[in-house]
């Protein structure tokens, strides 16, 4: 994934946490449901934006950003910006 497509994920993953919040708002669904499917929302950004900053970080430093990969969210789930 290029970091385009990475940031056109994030983007969608953002709008699908925004249409979770407006079903609970709206009773669509109830609270464990949002609750639920945030929480796997939020994982997947996590290993998204860490995807990101590994791709910027190997270009920054000349390696090649293609051999950047997905983490397990266990391990980038807790990271602070």
């Amino acid at each position: 994934m290029d970091q385009d497509q990475i940031l056109a994920r994030i983007t969608a993953m953002v709008d699908d946490e925004r249409r979770l919040r407006d079903d609970l708002a709206s009773g669509r669904i109830d609270s464990d449901t949002e609750q639920a499917r945030l929480a796997d929302l939020e994982r997947a950004l996590a290993q998204c934006w860490d995807l990101l900053r590994q791709r910027r970080a190997k270009s920054e430093y000349g390696e090649n950003p293609d051999e950047a990969r997905v983490r397990p969210s266990s391990q980038v789930e807790d990271y602070q910006s």
